[in-house]
């Protein structure tokens, strides 16, 4: 009996020495700091890997995870304009470091996570409804950059106190009531419209100035063709006119010298005319005087005309 109890009482202390071995390491994981108590008071931390503590004595109080950590948000803030705006948002956030103080705040300013996530959404909910409760709803959507910078600013410190920091904070969407959402889309469409319309408008002009410059292009150049036409065809008749009356002229100064009749050219002349007249007037009926003086005055004009011409070209 003797020699039962003294073999039931090393198993137990073997067992008590295995508990004790076993207990006095602790193996903690990467991305985790544990928190360790001697008697409810804050003794030290133990870092990732395998890490020694005194048995019995020593209590793992906490195990605070360093890795980033994400919460969705939903909430609706207020605008000046008493317009409801609701907010869908995801915060992005971690220990600030692993700094010994930093994680004491971490593991003994919250009772638990509860009450830490609460306190952290109410707080980020309260710092935007704040920043809203100054703006216009028709502000609210074009300031979403300005309110995620204010949040940052309002909790940095919040947070640092506590051992946290904000990483992130995205406003994933951002919606009014149904009513607001309708005449928003109203006032969206009529400027669309009356962008359209103002466009239209400005293409109109466009196509009008410059068919107008297109048609005045083409008077000046209908213009230009017919002004440079009618004086090739004033020079061509002058030129005619010139050549008749230089050919008039010899023939009468050969005719003179001969001492022959100059009439006898207007007559021809004269006679051709007539015969051109009546082979092509159509039955119109033209008036020609024919008497010798008017061949003789018609003859003295294209002599001057010719002198006037030699002389234009000696100078």
């Amino acid at each position: 009996m003797p020699e039962s109890v003294g073999s039931l009482v090393t198993i137990i202390i073997f067992v008590v020495i295995l508990i004790t071995i076993f207990t006095s390491f602790v193996s903690v994981k990467q991305g985790t700091i544990v928190v360790i108590t001697v008697f409810g008071k804050y003794r030290r931390i133990l870092t990732p890997g395998l890490n020694f503590k005194i048995p019995f004595i020593e209590n793992i109080y906490s195990k605070i995870s360093i890795q980033n950590r994400s919460v969705e948000l939903e909430f609706q803030a207020v605008t000046y304009d008493q317009a409801n705006v609701y907010f869908k948002a995801m915060l992005l956030y971690s220990v600030l470091d692993q700094q010994e103080e930093t994680i004491k705040n971490v593991a003994f300013k919250f009772v638990d996570e509860r009450n830490l996530m609460q306190a952290l959404i109410r707080t980020v909910e309260g710092s935007i409804r704040a920043f809203v409760a100054t703006k216009r709803q028709s502000e609210v959507l074009i300031l979403r950059r300005d309110i995620v910078e204010h949040v940052k600013e309002q909790l940095d410190v919040i947070l640092e106190g506590w051992g946290y920091h904000l990483q992130d904070l995205q406003l994933n969407d951002i919606t009014f009531d149904d009513v607001i959402m309708k005449s928003m889309s109203q006032v969206v469409a009529s400027n669309n419209l009356k962008a359209a319309a103002e466009n239209e408008g400005q293409a109109l002009l466009i196509t009008k100035t410059k068919a107008a410059e297109a048609e005045g292009n083409a008077i000046k150049i209908s213009a230009q063709a017919e002004r440079e036409a009618a004086q090739l065809r004033g020079q061509g008749i002058a030129l005619f006119r010139e050549e008749v009356a230089r050919g008039m002229t010899v023939a009468a100064k050969e005719m003179a010298e001969a001492n022959m009749d100059t009439s006898v050219i207007l007559f021809t002349m004269w006679t051709e005319s007539i015969k051109h007249f009546s082979e092509n007037s159509k039955g119109n009926v033209i008036f020609l005087d024919g008497s010798t003086d008017q061949m003789q005055h018609t003859l003295k004009e294209m002599m001057a005309l010719n002198l006037l011409h030699t002389d234009n070209v000696k100078k």
